[in-house]
């Protein structure tokens, strides 16, 4: 257990750092990094990260605010759908195979990757 645990912090240190450092894919990274450090289920893995990533999220906020560079004007469009998105991924993504749901983020990872690298 006591593996497990720092499994997980390191996870997050991971991921928060990503989040810190680009703004986003915190979450993106953590499933990878959950998988590697601890014995989680894949469905565990999954459902826990949306309830890492809001926290993450807020305290990027939070130091995005302190330095003035919130662009609040483009991103407010973006607040509907993603609350609309989010909500259907809870209501119905649990009805998607794991499997499915791996092979998703992993191409999402790798189209992600290659824009930025292109």
């Amino acid at each position: 257990m006591k593996h497990q645990k720092w499994g997980m912090i390191l996870a997050g240190i991971g991921a928060g750092a990503v989040n810190g450092l680009f703004g986003a894919g915190g979450g993106m990274v953590l499933i990878p990094l959950l998988g590697m450090l601890t014995s989680l289920e894949d469905r565990q893995m999954f459902s826990g990260s949306v309830a890492i990533i809001l926290p993450m999220c807020i305290v990027s906020l939070i130091a995005t605010g302190l330095t003035g560079t919130i662009a609040w004007k483009e991103a407010l469009p973006y607040l509907p759908g993603s609350a609309i998105g989010g909500y259907l991924a809870f209501r119905y993504g649990g009805k998607i195979p794991v499997k499915w749901l791996h092979r998703g983020l992993g191409i999402l990872i790798i189209w992600g990757g290659l824009r930025y690298l292109c």
